[in-house]
């Protein structure tokens, strides 16, 4: 294939020439006569000419020189980003396991380090869901709630009959209390995600778990962790939510909301109900329950009166008593933990809620180095041992550096533009792992230290789960090996129950030569409509297929409102919606949080997900003699969906969909015509969907579709027929959207 070399410069003599006659009026207003004859013009026509030349050279520069010249703009390449990670530990002995920050994880060859602390106990736990039987309106109706028990009393007959005749004691004592049904999840990650948004109660009830086979007894030696509290981590991830456009916050709105957490205790209050106590919370950054992350909660120095308590006959599992266990983990449990939300909004689904679980990050923490010593000189860099160093606030290059004798800290900068010849600044290019500085350089013979700094990441932390399943060295040292442990050590038991997530390696060399004008052009803020898409693409830790910026587009409202934007993001895949991607709450979390700190803090954003207008397409056809209707019906549907297609390399103009374009029957007919084999189009239908406030999906045919400046198309089924066959109705023969993914459902024959 041909090289094609980059065009730095693309004016060609007409547009210089006009560019310098424009000038004339600024410059020389008397200067009137701009025609050809006029020696002036001469010369300008001449210069023009020149810089013809001058450009045609400018564009023959090779690409080390260019690379020379960006260098010279510092602005370096984008560093690998670290995998994120949940991590399960496992222990059976009783008076716990201590972990520190900076202890190590690893997955083969795969270093994992903690970032937080954590006391790992012999406990466990189980989650709890009760869902109501009954529906909102159903529950209003105290009739209809008697015969639903009648029913359940007669078809279900014991396996229910504890629930039955606690809602019948209620209702007897003018109590609305509805039938349930208890959902349990796993705290290994394995079971199917449980939804808590359409509990009775609003809350999440866990149950901690003594674990069997530890050695000696786990109540009586943490109850004998007398003057101080004890630490439990909490480990959550919700399931993969996917909201609409008036499901979205502001960027900057807050960071969630509060949990309120209590205990449970064994014995009852004086009025025969249950008892809870107050259980604080020393850190959470799951921003209640939104996100994944760890709580760390504080129990009570005194354990004595933690336990479950024990409820009248027939009302177990009603009204603030905790739910029972059916299982042998009822022989195990401790105490219940319920927790709910201080604003009264309600807890969606939930993936993974464990304890004893650690956040941990692909990075290493490295050891003090000695850099070297200064000379004096502009211009001077200093190579770290390792590449490329993590560029994160929480962990930044510590730098001393040795001034008459007294090692002095200097501070890490982002950019050396404001740097005076007093301030003590450097620069870090992280993915370089190299020290950049200002005009105050080391002066000659002052020596150099790095007391530490943390690097790694790239793609090859994101492992799948269950990968991170070996302990690493430790701030206390390596565990000794296998047979050097005492009868009777136990160690550690580590996992992840979750694939860990957002790893990426450091920016390629083509991506940054695309991408470094860009920069120069925003000149660190988001201002114009391409830096908020330019810069939502470059999002850590997510890959997006698409952004397009909406100006002064608020989206709750769906009006224009003086110093808003909205940007609309799609993934770069999606498997649970591949016709219509659709991003998650995580990834708009984090498009949010990263072009918060761009805009201007005059600016409300918005990030928000497509939203889609689902259309079909009928066409009646003559086929080409020679040609199956078959191939022509799957090829007219690949060209189709293409055309329709919101992401790239597709759609009219190669961007996918534009945001609010029309569509046209009548140019949706050019586009089946390119197919080969099509003689003719008998007619082509365009069909649109729309829905009424009770929720029923209506289809009507249009030959024009108007869609808001927010929408694109999707397309939810395109039937072909030959010219003999009528068009069914609109919106029939059309499969409808599919909640979750199909799963193919082995089935076993029976042999004789």
């Amino acid at each position: 294939m041909p090289l094609i070399a980059p065009i730095l410069d693309d004016r060609s003599f007409e547009d210089l020439f006009a560019e310098l006659r424009n000038r004339i009026p600024v410059y020389n207003p008397a200067w009137t006569d701009h025609l050809d004859s006029d020696p002036g013009i001469t010369l300008l026509q001449l210069f023009a000419y020149l810089g013809e030349g001058l450009q045609f050279r400018f564009n023959q520069i090779p690409e080390a020189t260019q690379i020379a010249f960006l260098k010279l703009l510092d602005l370096p390449m984008q560093p690998a980003r670290p995998a994120q990670a949940l991590v399960r530990f496992e222990s059976k002995v009783a008076n716990g396991v201590v972990l520190y920050g900076g202890d190590q994880v690893k997955a083969g060859k795969v270093l994992f380090t903690l970032t937080q602390d954590a006391t790992i106990w012999p406990l466990d736990c189980v989650t709890v869901a009760r869902r109501s039987l009954l529906s909102d309106e159903e529950l209003a109706d105290t009739t209809r709630v008697r015969g639903f028990i009648d029913g359940l009393d007669s078809e279900l007959g014991a396996a229910v009959q504890g629930s039955v005749d606690a809602v019948r004691l209620a209702l007897g004592a003018d109590q609305q209390v509805a039938p349930y049904d208890v959902l349990t999840l796993a705290s290994d990650g394995l079971s199917a995600p449980v939804d808590f948004s359409a509990t009775v109660d609003a809350c999440v009830w866990i149950g901690v778990l003594k674990n069997a086979g530890v050695i000696g007894d786990p109540l009586a030696d943490l109850k004998r962790v007398a003057g101080r509290t004890l630490p439990l981590s909490l480990g959550f991830a919700p399931a993969a939510w996917y909201p609409d456009i008036d499901q979205v916050a502001a960027c900057g709105a807050g960071d969630g909301p509060s949990l309120i957490w209590q205990a449970s205790l064994a014995k009852l209050a004086k009025d025969g109900s249950p008892d809870y106590t107050p259980v604080r919370v020393a850190g959470d950054t799951t921003a209640g329950f939104t996100r994944q992350g760890v709580v760390r909660l504080e129990l009570p120095a005194d354990l004595t009166p933690l336990g479950v308590p024990a409820a009248p006959v027939g009302l177990a599992g009603t009204g603030d008593f905790p739910p029972e266990l059916d299982d042998d983990r009822a022989e195990q449990l401790w105490f219940w933990l319920r927790v709910w939300r201080g604003d009264g909004s309600r807890i969606g689904e939930v993936r993974l809620l464990t304890l004893n679980a650690v956040a941990a990050e692909q990075t290493v923490a490295a050891a003090g180095e000695l850099l070297g010593s200064g000379n004096g000189q502009p211009g001077q860099v200093y190579q770290l041992a390792n590449a490329p160093v993590l560029r994160d606030a929480r962990y930044p290059v510590h730098l001393q550096i040795e001034e008459s004798g007294v090692w002095t800290d200097w501070t890490q900068v982002d950019t050396l533009d404001a740097s005076s010849g007093a301030d003590r600044h450097f620069a870090l290019d992280a993915e370089a792992g190299t020290l950049h500085f200002g005009e105050r350089v080391p002066q000659l013979g002052e020596r150099l230290r790095v007391a530490g700094y943390r690097w790694g990441g790239g793609a090859a932390g994101n492992v799948p789960a269950a990968a991170i399943d070996k302990l690493g060295a430790t701030l206390n040292g390596p565990l000794p090996p296998e047979p050097l442990r005492r009868p009777g050590q136990v160690t550690l038991k580590c996992s992840n129950p979750l694939p860990a997530s957002g790893g990426a390696d450091s920016e390629s060399l083509d991506a940054a030569l695309r991408r470094i004008p860009s920069e120069l052009r925003r000149n660190h803020r988001a201002v114009a409509r391409d830096d908020f898409a330019e810069l939502a693409l470059q999002t850590p830790a997510v890959l997006l297929g698409r952004a397009e910026c909406l100006p002064l587009f608020h989206a709750p409202s769906r009006k224009r409102r003086p110093g808003t934007v909205s940007v609309v993001v799609w993934p770069a895949r999606d498997a649970q919606h591949p016709n219509a991607p659709l991003p998650d709450a995580w990834e708009l979390m984090q498009v949010c949080s990263w072009l918060d700190r761009w805009r201007l803090v005059t600016t409300e954003l918005y990030v928000i997900p497509p939203t889609y207008r689902r259309i079909a397409l009928a066409i009646s056809l003559k086929v080409r003699d020679g040609y199956g209707l078959d191939a022509v019906r799957d090829w007219l549907d690949i060209l189709l969906r293409q055309y329709l297609a919101p992401l790239p390399p597709y759609g009219p103009d190669g961007q996918g969909w534009p945001l609010g374009r029309r569509l046209l029957a009548r140019e949706l007919e050019g586009v089946a015509m390119q197919v080969e084999g099509v003689e003719y189009l008998t007619e082509l239908r365009l069909d649109a969907a729309s829905t009424d406030a009770d929720g029923k999906v209506s289809w009507a045919a249009t030959e024009m579709l108007q869609i808001d400046d927010w929408e694109v198309p999707e397309v939810a089924g395109i039937i072909v027929v030959d010219d003999a066959t009528a068009l069914p109705a609109p919106g029939t023969g059309l499969a409808p959207p599919l909640a979750r993914p199909p799963v193919p459902v082995p089935v076993l024959r029976d042999v004789c």
